[in-house]
């Protein structure tokens, strides 16, 4: 669920501040019309995320085409343009020459630059659902809901983002948001352009030397300083109008007006306070969710075992409390290739195989909350399955059962000693 609660919220936060912004000023530059122009690029960002994010997984379309990365590339050159142009026909001089025809220019170069935001970073957002039942999790597991949970908690965060940049925004005079607006399209455009120096390079098509290398590097390695100066850039605008609101001077004439003013006040602060604890849980997103959803969970000892030479041999007494049991065997070769025995609930029959499976390696299993967990994708164990291929599943082992005892041959662990190199 922390995986999919932080990685929409990453993909989704510069799309929920840039947007929210630009909603915000358009209109108070460009009149109705930059809004609907504006709405147009949205719209049409939305659609193209949704057709790509299709293409992506139901078809293959976008692999034949040069691959998403590929396409990324020619995003963030329009992207890059419409930035320089929003960047023109910010300046003052220019727009009162141009009039009419500057407004058009600067609303149209904003709807670009919303609808490459959103046909950048929204289609692996929507396509995070296909990969919720990978590994053979059900609809109805307890891990698609978890993971479908974690998902839908980062796109509500960043809608609400979206809102309070918003509204904090409207409240704020046209220039000061203009140049608020202007750097956060600059630390997105700085963002966009390291990505697809790193896509280049990677393809081995431009940017191939070592300086390059060393720059996609750092910029790869810290990429989260990008979504720090974006809060910090989002921040500016609530904590001035929490400033200002502590200073208001503003005349009136009557206590009608007087109390209309204190309401407009009261309710700014509020919006301003939204936005400082969405930019406490994208914080929190970023490190202490991060930082539990990386713990690797300590797998238990392994356990003792008899040893009768060709075969090991497990007492049923020492695995029938329905807990998961780990056992290792040393191969001829110095490998300790290691099982798991837990006894099925319901049932006299125990689930056995190897501590690791053909998906995702010999990173092995471990108990929580009474249910058999893969240690690297998290998926949860259906433990009646044990013992059956498919699926995140343990690799399946020859053993018996006879006189007490679950009787594991060492030949069988041999064979798939390759497992645990």
């Amino acid at each position: 669920m922390l995986y999919y609660l932080i990685t929409t919220t990453k993909d989704l936060l510069f799309p929920a501040v840039l947007i929210g912004m630009l909603f915000a000023f358009i209109p108070q530059s460009s009149g109705k019309k930059g809004r609907l122009i504006l709405s147009i690029g949205t719209f049409a960002g939305i659609a193209a995320a949704i057709a790509l994010a299709l293409l992506k997984n139901l078809t293959k379309f976008i692999d034949k085409n040069g691959g998403t990365q590929l396409w990324n590339v020619w995003i963030f050159a329009a992207s890059t343009l419409a930035l320089i142009v929003f960047y023109v026909f910010s300046i003052k001089p220019l727009r009162r020459v141009t009039g009419s025809a500057g407004q058009i220019a600067s609303s149209v170069s904003a709807a670009v630059s919303v609808f490459t935001i959103l046909a950048y970073a929204l289609p692996a957002v929507l396509a995070y659902p296909f990969n919720f039942t990978l590994n053979g999790a059900s609809v109805f597991s307890t891990a698609f809901i978890y993971r479908f949970i974690g998902w839908l908690l980062g796109i509500i965060l960043c809608l609400l983002v979206m809102l309070v940049m918003y509204q904090t925004s409207r409240r704020t005079g046209n220039g000061f948001l203009l140049i608020m607006l202007d750097l956060a399209l600059l630390v997105n455009g700085l963002q966009q352009v390291l990505k697809a120096i790193q896509i280049l390079n990677s393809k081995r098509i431009a940017f191939t030397g070592h300086d390059w290398f060393v720059i996609v590097k750092h910029a790869t390695n810290y990429s989260d300083l990008f979504i720090y100066a974006m809060l910090v850039t989002a921040l500016i605008i609530p904590v001035t109008l929490l400033i200002k609101s502590a200073h208001v001077n503003e005349p009136y004439s009557n206590p009608a007006e007087h109390r209309k003013i204190r309401a407009k006040w009261r309710n700014t602060r509020r919006w301003s306070v939204g936005v400082a604890l969405c930019a406490v849980m994208v914080v929190m997103n970023l490190t202490v969710f991060t930082a539990i959803d990386n713990q690797e969970p300590e797998l238990s000892p392994t356990e003792q075992c008899e040893d009768h030479g060709e075969d090991l041999y497990i007492p049923l007494t020492q695995v029938e409390d329905g807990h998961l049991h780990r056992f290792a065997y040393t191969t001829p070769d110095n490998i300790a290739v290691r099982f798991i025995i837990i006894k099925k609930p319901n049932s006299s029959s125990y689930g056995v195989g190897l501590d690791a499976c053909d998906i995702c390696g010999e990173t092995g299993y471990y108990e929580r909350n009474g249910q058999v967990v893969c240690n690297l994708c998290d998926v949860v164990m259906n433990i009646n399955t044990i013992g059956f291929k498919g699926g995140c599943n343990p690799i399946v082992i020859d053993y018996s059962v006879a006189n007490g005892y679950i009787i594991v041959p060492k030949s069988t662990l041999v064979e798939h000693q390759d497992e645990f190199k």
